[in-house]
């Protein structure tokens, strides 16, 4: 369970019985805030599969790269481009989820609220608030060694969960400690604000997730990645003497792209292939992205038109 696809399938295995539970919970107990935790989990678990599944291809690819393979003649350029896809998918259904059951506890305070069965949410929500502490921990914990970003967002789903677990748990000891007291009358409002507060804390963070997908899917240029390339970039042109450089820079998912072109003066005298073989290698030392997930083109070039 110490690999990324091994956390992922305990994550799915995990959250789809939770979410199973939850909605049916949250249907005989009559609980909206119940019924929205099992409908987020059922989408996480779906995603989280789509995930599993893009991490295994990654896998292959890089693999099949490292054998001097190609892994697919349809998908020469690797598999990184759907890490984002997912995480922006993924980051939008739960977007969704949690507008439209903001929108629906707020049609039940109008309506003038109503009060869930007390004991079966409380034994529930006591239940899954222990478990989705237990996987947050565990899957950031095993994450420190894998460095997934994938397991990263599950992770960020296990707290997430947790809270709203968490916050269901408080809510409901509460309306159990007012039922039948001065202050019954608080009781059927107790199930959708709780709802709607836990929508308004949640929805940032898929959102979050949604604006890093799509920089990465849009190849914005990461600051410090390109901070970095360029320093790299204009060392080599103060040690080699060449004119100067273009730097084409991206992360897509966990996959970096890199593409740096430099100008050579002309009437150069005339270099081996072995020599600008091995001043790639040095650019590529420079750089310190020694991974499968790097994709990096150097070109050399005495025309400034191809650098553009």
């Amino acid at each position: 369970m110490q690999t990324e696809q091994g956390i992922l399938r305990l994550s799915i295995a995990v959250t789809f019985l939770m979410a199973v539970l939850g909605a049916v919970i949250g249907l005989i107990a009559g609980s909206s805030a119940i019924m929205f935790d099992g409908v987020y989990g059922l989408i996480d678990a779906v995603m989280t599969g789509l995930a599993l599944m893009v991490a295994r291809l990654i896998a292959a690819s890089n693999a099949a790269d490292a054998m001097g393979q190609s892994y697919s003649k349809r998908f020469t350029m690797g598999f990184w481009h759907l890490e984002p896809i997912v995480l922006g998918v993924n980051g939008m259904l739960l977007t969704g989820a949690a507008l439209y059951a903001m929108l629906d506890a707020t049609r039940i305070i109008l309506g003038g609220g109503h009060a869930p069965s007390l004991g079966a949410v409380l034994i529930y929500t006591g239940i899954s608030l222990i478990i989705d502490l237990g996987m947050a921990f565990y899957v950031r914990r095993a994450n420190r060694s894998i460095g997934s970003e994938f397991v990263a967002m599950d992770a960020r789903s296990w707290g997430m969960t947790a809270a709203l677990s968490g916050s269901l748990f408080a809510s409901f000891v509460i309306g159990h400690a007012i039922d039948g007291g001065r202050w019954a009358w608080m009781t059927p409002y107790i199930d959708p604000v709780a709802l709607l507060i836990i929508c308004i804390v949640i929805i940032p963070v898929p959102i979050a997730s949604v604006r890093k997908a799509l920089s990465e899917i849009l190849l914005v240029t990461p600051y410090d990645l390109r901070v970095q390339v360029e320093d790299v970039a204009d060392r080599i042109d103060a040690a080699h003497g060449f004119l100067g450089h273009r730097a084409f820079v991206a992360r897509v998912g966990r996959g970096i792209q890199i593409e740096l072109n430099f100008i050579v003066p002309r009437h150069w005298p005339a270099r081996r292939l072995e020599e600008w073989d091995a001043l790639r290698d040095e650019i590529g030392q420079a750089l310190g992205h020694d991974s499968p997930d790097l994709w990096l083109t150097i070109v050399f070039t005495t025309d400034p038109e191809w650098v553009h």
